[in-house]
C-alpha cells in the first residue's frame, strides 16, 4: 500500500482537502444547513430533523468539529453546536480562489479539446 506523504504538500492543499472531506457526506451538509438556520443547536434537535440515529449524528458532528467548521460545548447530557463563522468564511474564500484558478485554466485549448482532435 502506498504511503501518503502529506508533509510534501502545502498547508493550503492539506486544509482544503480536510474541509472537502468533511463536506463530502450529505449528512454533514444537512447538519451545516440546519445549524446555519439557527444561532446554536442542541444535538438532539439536529437528530430530530435528520433521518439518522443520535450516535451517527454525533459522529458527523465530531468530523465537522475536527475540521473546524463547527464549534460545540458539552454541558451534562446536552451538547450545543454552532457554525464556526471564522472558518466558514475562510473555507468559502479558499474554495473561491481554487475554483477561480481552475476556471482560468479552462480554455478552449484545454486537454479535452486536444484529446478530441488527437
Amino acid at each position: 500500500m502506498p504511503v501518503i506523504k502529506l508533509d510534501e504538500f502545502k498547508t493550503k492543499e492539506i486544509r482544503l482537502a480536510r474541509w472537502a472531506k468533511a463536506l463530502a457526506h450529505p449528512a454533514r451538509v444537512a447538519i451545516l444547513r440546519t445549524l446555519s438556520r439557527r444561532s446554536a443547536c442542541v444535538c438532539g434537535e439536529i437528530v430530530e430533523v435528520l433521518p439518522l440515529a443520535q450516535a451517527t449524528v454525533s459522529q458527523h458532528l465530531k468530523e465537522l468539529k475536527e475540521a473546524g467548521l463547527v464549534t460545540g460545548t458539552v454541558e451534562g447530557p446536552s451538547s450545543c453546536y454552532c457554525l464556526n463563522s471564522e472558518t466558514i468564511t475562510e473555507v468559502a474564500n479558499e474554495f473561491d480562489k481554487l475554483f477561480d484558478e481552475m476556471k482560468s485554466g479552462c480554455t478552449t485549448t484545454s486537454c479535452a479539446t486536444k484529446a478530441r482532435k488527437g
